[in-house]
């Protein structure tokens, strides 16, 4: 599945079907360029989840109502509630067998 951009405004809406994994991340986050290929093979690897990138310097008010203080932080939601919570560099295998995990 494609990754989407989502935003303070479409977040709510984007991540309330299924199971969705979302980036926190930001254009000088260094460990966040290294997270993006990962993020991109996963989506690649796991067809049934929606995947997210959210640029936390754009859009503030999600990052902050989750308490996001380090990034990348990668968030996992099914039907809408929050059911993991990553931070730091995590790999491709660790993060689809999380995944796996709510399909």
């Amino acid at each position: 599945m494609p990754i989407s951009a989502t935003t303070d405004t479409t977040f709510s809406t984007d991540t309330a079907q299924g199971v969705s994994l979302i980036d926190f991340w930001a254009a000088w986050c260094g460990p966040c360029r290294m997270q993006s290929p990962v993020v991109e093979q996963v989506a690649l690897d796991q067809p049934n989840v929606a995947v997210f990138k959210m640029d936390i310097d754009q859009h503030q008010q999600v990052a902050s109502e989750l308490s996001i203080m380090a990034i990348p932080t990668l968030i996992i939601k099914k039907d809408g509630q929050i059911v993991e919570r990553l931070t730091g560099f995590t790999p491709a295998d660790q993060l689809n067998q999380i995944l796996e995990k709510y399909q």
